[in-house]
């Protein structure tokens, strides 16, 4: 089955931008009352049999990409491994699905683990990056951070890290995050800039969330008209993103969880829904926001089957 996301996701494709998905399910029903409490309890205790993971793939041609350089990302967005919805064994099944595609490169957007109250067998960071770490691509594995695995550190919220224990424990696995950094990629005899922006969720204290992202630095050293990628974990920079940047990749919404008929009651952004799932294309930008994997607060995907995600540019 295959489907326009921008129409599925109610959001504008914008010109000459081409987007499709791949084995998209029909939104899954909604429960009676008197069963939805029962079902929560079962979620609670990881006996609800799972969403099945699904792959949906975007095919995009941003005007700053070069039309002779075909690059293909494979996106792991939000497990949260340990809830429910995402055991480790299943995280394990998103990394042989993301090989099987045989990307030129893999990308990890960050919220590695589950948070809540709703958690069934929550793994070490460690446990999840040595997972992670048997994804293969001829660029690399290339990983940020999200605002949990910020949260999830009170060393770091403290100030007295500069970095989350996530990061030392990605490293120790091979996979070294990117933390308002940029990496140089060698693809085809061109060179493609990679930036990794840090969480603009990183801290929270007394109800007021700031972040620890530098837009303006992380971009500063590309070189003008070399193609780029930046990888954001939440979509809300997108606005200030600029026309040179190929496509920002982004997660954090689990594309709101619930969504029917391309709108969400709830999302974790400023923006609402613009920003929610799918391609967005503003002024020849583009974004792409992946659905992700795993669930937060509550142990509820509706309308919104968790995902493994292609991104293909050309």
């Amino acid at each position: 089955m295959t489907m326009d996301v921008a129409a599925y996701a109610g959001l504008s494709s914008g010109a000459g931008a081409q987007a499709e998905a791949l084995a998209r399910t029909a939104p899954s029903p909604l429960r009676g009352r008197g069963r939805l409490l029962p079902w929560l309890r079962e979620q609670r205790r990881g006996g609800v049999p799972e969403h099945r993971l699904e792959l949906v793939r975007y095919r995009i041609a941003p005007a700053s990409w070069p039309r002779d350089l075909p690059l293909s990302i494979a996106i792991i967005a939000d497990p949260h491994a340990g809830g429910p919805h995402t055991p480790p064994e299943r995280l394990a099944r998103a990394v042989g699905m993301a090989n099987a595609l045989r990307p030129d490169l893999v990308v990890l957007l960050g919220d590695y683990l589950a948070d809540g109250r709703f958690i069934a067998n929550r793994p070490t960071m460690r446990q999840v990056a040595e997972i992670l770490a048997g994804l293969r691509a001829p660029l690399g594995v290339h990983a940020v951070l999200g605002n949990h695995d910020w949260w999830e550190c009170a060393a770091a919220q403290s100030g007295t890290r500069a970095l989350p224990e996530a990061a030392e424990a990605f490293a120790a696995a091979g996979l070294p995050v990117m933390h308002n950094e940029l990496r140089r990629l060698e693809h085809r005899g061109r060179t493609v800039w990679l930036a990794g922006l840090g969480s603009q969720w990183a801290y929270r204290h007394r109800g007021v969330i700031h972040g620890a992202d530098d837009l303006e630095g992380t971009l500063a050293g590309i070189p003008a008209g070399a193609p780029s990628i930046l990888l954001a974990h939440e979509p809300d920079i997108f606005p200030l993103v600029p026309e040179h940047v190929g496509v920002t990749l982004s997660g954090h919404t689990h594309g709101g969880q619930v969504r029917v008929r391309g709108y969400s009651p709830l999302v974790p952004s400023r923006y609402g829904n613009r920003y929610a799932y799918g391609a967005v294309v503003e002024d020849d930008r583009h974004l792409i926001v992946s659905g992700g994997i795993g669930n937060s607060m509550l142990p509820v995907r509706l309308g919104m089957p968790p995902e493994v995600t292609l991104v293909e540019l050309a």
